[in-house]
């Protein structure tokens, strides 16, 4: 019950919210009775827990735990996803133990020769994206280190593994991929989603750096040019392609399932790479998507050739989009936006896969709740960028919806339909990656994520050939299961395969005429613009953008207008 006795620092409570629980004495419409006095960081582990100890105890090797009937199931190719996925959260809740444990487990247990269509596009998010995220975090998970980490390492080859067993699917005529691939028995089929062409630079790119082997992130760029090319007349791209033929299946246009994690992968892989050409391709498309999509705060989908609208409803999927603008620097429109996106959630408790923006109900068949993260990522970075304290309400509001509604003696189970909370015998892997994950760091801002320890100091680490890098400063890239990436590993290990090279380029060329030629100075494709040409440079230009492993944190560079692309910092 609310204490009219209780006086509280507002402010200061919010900066401790990891620590305390204050809302319990500043909002009068929460029951602050049993669990819900607990602090929020506390809660949000104990959630966790209860998820992944059921995982363990009744679905694991399985992809994933059914938590009406208590038993496991494959789903996504058969590689114990729920346990790779959930491997760097254990590390942001601070269990470096089971982190330990968990990682030798999976170096001995999975193996990715297996037949199996694989989806290309969730084995990569899931499983290259988490086994990437646990190698650059096996630093401060106290593992042992080989010498030249983060460059090599046993979850790096894991993880270079998986991906190299996805290429195959890259051999097409236009270089986009095909939506699954199996290695032992090929059954591909030509049409895929965008964002299934489009969502591979961020953890393709890391691959490269890390290795020195650049056909992943050969391939990824490939596919993203070629997709690029099809877009409309008036700038759009629709929702399903034939990557053969480059012609478009399904022809709506917007911002959510299908297409939303494209537009994600250039915003974060400009940021990550400092790479012009991607945050070019971003704000072009955006352009478009503001003049077409853009209604009252809401995003419709309109058809891509005409920008007459289709659809309008708002997906849940949609929700991350107010927290990328964020990272542009758009905060007006953010703000608004996600004010209509969490009107949806209090209506339901949650966020229904569908809604009727006119009728202000859910649309039919679409009324389930599968626990998903996107609203909560929002409030994450929306909380970092404003420090209001209506996204931790939200984050509240989520705790309680899913104890109450989705909680069951064996885990968390997806909601079948938001009117009368039916649930589905199932728990998705993104639930312990993307959900808890957000949660947990809306609330804790001085997490070593956000680049802080809880003293408030800047966190890092040695790495790197030497030790000369500094790795682990802030500033890290979720990919779009919330895995985060440390852009300060992909610079220190591909500067010294970028240096080796240019050595032996001068030391060729010094040997055949006694004079450095310009092939010491090669650089990156040159960058193309519209739907054939070229973009950010003149014909024949070659621009190179210099970097070289930072000796400051990132934590400044995460809106990238004016900060991201600098010279040796």
């Amino acid at each position: 019950m609310y204490d009219n006795n209780v006086k509280i620092n507002t402010k200061s409570c919010i900066l401790k919210i990891g620590l305390t629980f204050c809302f319990c004495a500043v909002f009068r419409d929460l029951h602050c009775t049993g669990i819900a006095r607990l602090p929020a960081g506390q809660r949000i582990k104990s959630m966790f827990y209860h998820a992944y100890d059921s995982y363990l105890n009744n679905a694991f090797p399985y992809d994933e735990l059914r938590p009406l009937t208590c038993d496991g199931q494959d789903t996504w190719g058969s590689f114990s996803l729920t346990l790779i996925d959930a491997l760097d959260t254990l590390l942001v809740l601070g269990n470096r133990t089971e982190f330990q444990r968990v990682a030798t487990l999976l170096q001995e247990s999975v193996d990715f020769d297996i037949d199996v269509n694989a989806s290309v596009f969730e084995t990569n998010i899931r499983v290259v994206g988490g086994l990437l995220s646990a190698h650059m975090l096996s630093g401060k998970a106290g593992m042992e280190l080989e010498p030249n980490w983060p460059c090599s390492g046993p979850l790096l080859r894991m993880a270079e593994d998986s991906a190299r067993k996805l290429l195959p699917a890259f051999q097409t005529p236009t270089g986009m991929p095909y939506g699954t691939v199996n290695r032992v028995s090929p059954t591909e089929t030509p049409v895929t989603c965008t964002a299934g062409v489009g969502t591979f630079i961020l953890e393709f790119a890391t691959l490269s750096r890390l290795t020195g082997d650049t056909v992943f992130e050969e391939v990824a760029r490939k596919a993203l040019r070629s997709l690029w090319k099809t877009r409309s007349d008036i700038g759009l791209v629709g929702n399903h392609i034939d990557i053969v033929t480059q012609k478009w299946v399904a022809q709506d246009a917007g911002i959510g399932a299908g297409v939303d994690s494209y537009f994600e992968y250039l915003v974060k892989g400009a940021i990550m790479l400092q790479d012009e050409e991607l945050l070019q391709m971003f704000l072009e498309y955006d352009r478009a998507i503001q003049n077409y999509t853009h209604f009252d705060d809401w995003y419709l989908w309109v058809q891509m050739h005409k920008g007459t609208v289709t659809m309008p409803v708002f997906q849940s999927l949609e929700a991350f989009w107010p927290g990328l603008q964020s990272l542009l620097g758009n905060l007006d429109s953010a703000v608004r936006t996600f004010q209509n996106y969490y009107s949806v959630w209090r209506q339901f408790g949650g966020l229904p896969e569908f809604y009727s923006i006119p009728q202000g109900t859910t649309v039919d068949k679409r009324e389930g709740y599968p626990l998903r993260p996107e609203l909560i990522e929002s409030a994450m970075y929306l909380f970092r960028a404003t420090g209001d304290h209506t996204y931790l309400q939200l984050g509240l509001d989520a705790l309680e919806s899913i104890e109450k509604i989705a909680k069951t003696p064996c885990g968390y189970a997806s909601v079948k339909d938001l009117r009368d909370h039916q649930l589905d015998n199932r728990m998705e892997s993104f639930f312990l990656a993307e959900t808890i994950k957000y949660l947990y760091l809306l609330f804790d801002p001085t997490h070593f994520l956000h680049g802080h320890d809880s003293d408030g100091n800047v966190s890092w680490e040695e790495g790197g050939e030497g030790g000369q890098c500094v790795l682990g400063a802030g500033g890290y890239i979720f990919n779009t299961e919330a895995h985060p990436l440390d852009p300060a590993a992909l610079y220190c290990c591909s500067r010294h395969t970028q240096d080796r090279r240019e050595l032996r380029d001068i030391l060729l060329d010094l040997s055949q005429d006694g004079r450095p030629s310009k092939s010491a100075n090669r650089d990156t494709e040159t960058q193309p613009t519209g739907r054939s040409g070229r973009m950010g440079s003149k014909a024949g230009e070659k621009k190179r953008v210099l970097l070289s492993c930072p000796v400051q944190p990132f934590s400044a560079r995460l809106a990238i207008l004016g900060q991201v692309f600098s010279d040796n910092t």
